[in-house]
């Protein structure tokens, strides 16, 4: 008898936020990525009853959950009904305190070959900021944070 293996789990990486539609915008921009639109699903949860009203706020000209938003990588497959991401895919959620330690997880971004400087500049440009520059015998990279302070590397 031929066992077949189990399907791979569907996953997504939450961040905590202090303000996630402004953490999703700088992801989206640093990642190459799209905000989801969830603006169809939340008219439909408004629609019954299901949601209030101050659970919603505008955001990029449509209505989007206050506590929650997604970005996914724009070649990644999404269910046209509720706007969500069906690939590779950040939330961030709303939370009351601040990031106030170092992050257990981090994203490594990797630009290519030569473009690291360009890539940290840019970045940099979106509201990043450079906490140091690493070179050790198992390569270079920048250690970054980006507008609440999340550390990730560039690479």
């Amino acid at each position: 008898m031929t066992q077949t293996a189990p399907a791979p789990l569907h996953w997504k990486l939450v961040v905590d936020a202090g303000d996630p539609h402004a953490q999703a915008d700088f992801w989206a921009a640093a990642l190459h990525y799209e905000t989801e639109d969830n603006d169809a699903l939340i008219q439909r949860l408004l629609e019954l009853g299901a949601l209030p009203r101050e659970a919603t706020v505008e955001h990029q000209a449509r209505l989007a959950f206050r506590d929650l938003v997604a970005v996914r990588h724009p070649d990644d497959p999404y269910d046209k009904d509720s706007g969500t991401g069906l690939g590779r895919r950040l939330l961030f959620q709303r939370v009351p305190e601040p990031k106030t330690v170092k992050n257990r997880l981090h994203l490594d971004l990797h630009p290519g070959e030569g473009r690291r400087s360009a890539e940290v500049e840019r970045l940099t440009g979106l509201g990043a900021r450079v906490l140091r520059e690493v070179s050790e015998p198992s390569g270079a990279w920048v250690v970054m944070a980006d507008p609440e302070g999340n550390e990730f590397c560039v690479h």
